[in-house]
């Protein structure tokens, strides 16, 4: 499995779930794409079109915030 982190660049810097990455994507391993949260538009979006591309691809129904709140260790 392979993070990808759909936020925008500034705020993967600011924090991000460990491993996760923005780019350079596996295409031997499912994706599980985050953002902001529930809510967050940009996961679905990047889903979406992930998989119009052929990639093994699925939604973190939580998201960056949810992760951090709940003591997880994030980077």
């Amino acid at each position: 499995m392979a993070l990808l982190d759909v936020r925008p660049a500034d705020e993967y810097r600011a924090g991000h779930l460990p491993e996760a990455m923005l780019d350079d994507l596996p295409r031997d391993k499912e994706i599980v794409a985050y953002c902001r949260g529930p809510y967050c538009a940009l996961s679905h979006e990047a889903v979406q079109r992930l998989r119009q591309l052929g990639y093994r691809v699925r939604r973190f129904e939580e998201g960056y915030p949810e992760w951090k709140a709940a003591g997880l260790p994030v980077m």
